[in-house]
């Protein structure tokens, strides 16, 4: 009900219906503020700089820009991921395949993880990307993103994770996890379908 109401303002004269990316009036004014309280808010969950949350249309939106905007320009030719990440994350590797990328796919253990080790023994000299999912869409393993973050930190390898089943619900922290890139949907977190999120480092920056 929360929730519902709070979308209820966007929808009325009397609330917040402008389009916030018209700043010639007040309805304008009104919406563009309530949408970086938005930015503000999302960055909070994930302490991250509100600067760093970039809108999208959803995590499969999120996962190519993170995927593809690293690789636009990289000289690196290598990316690692695991078997079993969510359908919009392999769909891309794929592409990323037939556009000349090697990508190696971990498998996880008995257990269901995707174990930091593993990934430490894959990384090679010309890895650019690593993306493990936080927490799994169809058995619920939650992966130690932060390790695998720290040890890309460590090796100078970019970390992608996406955070659509997690955030919100499990402790995600951008700064002390060592993420670079985060993809976070906004109807996983009682938010209208259509929206999501980036999260792209700023310091130093990561180029999408």
């Amino acid at each position: 009900p929360r929730v519902a109401h709070q979308m209820s303002r966007c929808l009325m004269f009397d609330g917040y219906f402008g389009n916030p990316a018209s700043h010639s009036h007040a309805f304008g004014w009104e919406a563009e503020e309530l949408v970086e309280e938005s930015r503000t808010q999302l960055a909070r969950l994930i302490n991250a700089d509100p600067r760093e949350i970039v809108w999208t249309s959803g995590a499969t939106e999120s996962d190519n820009l993170a995927i593809k905007g690293v690789a636009e320009n990289a000289t690196r030719r290598h990316m690692i991921t695991s078997a079993y990440e969510h359908k919009a994350v392999m769909d891309t590797f794929q592409y990323m395949e037939s556009k000349g990328f090697e990508v190696t796919y971990l498998e996880p253990n008995r257990s269901g993880l995707v174990r930091p080790e593993a990934v430490a023994a894959a990384i090679r000299e010309d890895t650019l990307l690593v993306s493990v999912m936080h927490a799994n869409n169809e058995i619920g393993v939650v992966n130690e993103v932060g390790a695998i973050g720290q040890i890309c930190r460590e090796q100078g390898v970019l970390m992608h994770t996406d955070a659509a089943q997690s955030a919100g619900k499990i402790s995600l922290d951008v700064k002390t996890q060592c993420l670079d890139l985060v993809s976070i949907s906004a109807h996983k977190i009682y938010g209208p379908k259509g929206i999501g999120a980036l999260y792209v480092r700023r310091e130093p920056p990561v180029a999408v």
